[in-house]
């Protein structure tokens, strides 16, 4: 399967390691750096200018660390990140943040081959409009990380959506999956025929309402089928009278 090239930013203090990065990626013609940053300063206006899909990123550098930098981007426009650090204790809130990867210096091929084909599993999934969405372009699947996993979610079994800061928690099929988006920017994908927002922080697969309940100040609760209970809020209710035909 071909795919487009995949554009790389390098951040790190040490010359050195950057170079050992270009080395390592020499046998990846399909990935292509196009900027080097010595610090996190540095590494935040390459990426607006550039918009990398991919970043390999050190921890601890003068200033910013990598993990401040990350911080201070856009969940809905976060490049792939995979952490290069010579510190393997910091592993666990690395992919918390949602690297795809963790490399320790000094680089090992081996591993740092493991580690992109990783990336370009998840770069392959990103690059599947044709069968990821609706010729309507609305969502039809979600690939979500589980563990150090890809799992791929048909929109039409999720039950329900709720914000998580900029992650969401997907509940589909009695399971839930924590995915790396904000909920606004993940509804602007899914078909509005199908996916309702019941509360500033709660969507609904409308084929898994079962009931609705009036309830004081316009405010109502909806109950799925699996017998999940939601609150439908006033703000929201003029849009659900009109897709569930409510009195």
């Amino acid at each position: 399967m071909s795919t487009a090239t995949i554009r790389a930013l390098l951040v790190d203090d040490e010359v050195l390691a950057r170079l050992a990065l270009r080395q390592a990626l020499a046998a990846h013609p399909d990935v292509a750096v196009v900027g080097e940053c010595g610090n996190a300063a540095e590494a935040l206006q390459a990426i607006a200018a550039l918009t990398p899909d991919l970043i390999f990123l050190d921890i601890r550098m003068p200033g910013m660390d990598g993990f401040k930098l990350l911080h201070q981007l856009k969940s809905d426009a976060l490049p792939m990140v995979v952490f290069t650090t010579a510190y393997g204790q910091h592993a666990l809130r690395a992919f918390d943040a949602g690297a795809l990867d963790y490399i320790l210096k000094p680089i090992d091929q081996a591993r740092f081959d493991q580690a992109l084909a990783r990336v370009r599993r998840h770069w392959q999934g990103l690059q599947s409009p044709a069968t990821a969405t609706t010729p309507t372009g609305h969502l039809q699947r979600l690939s979500v990380r589980v563990g150090e996993h890809i799992q791929v979610i048909a929109t039409e079994r999720i039950d329900w959506i709720r914000a998580d800061g900029n992650y969401v928690q997907i509940h589909a099929d009695g399971a839930h999956y924590l995915h790396r988006e904000t909920l606004s920017h993940l509804l602007e994908s899914l078909n509005p025929a199908r996916f309702l927002r019941i509360h500033r922080g709660v969507i609904v697969n409308v084929e898994r309402i079962r009931e609705v309940h009036p309830l004081f100040n316009g405010n109502a609760e909806i109950v799925l089928r699996d017998g999940t209970r939601l609150d439908l809020s006033r703000r929201f209710r003029a849009g659900a009278r009109v897709v569930l035909g409510l009195p």
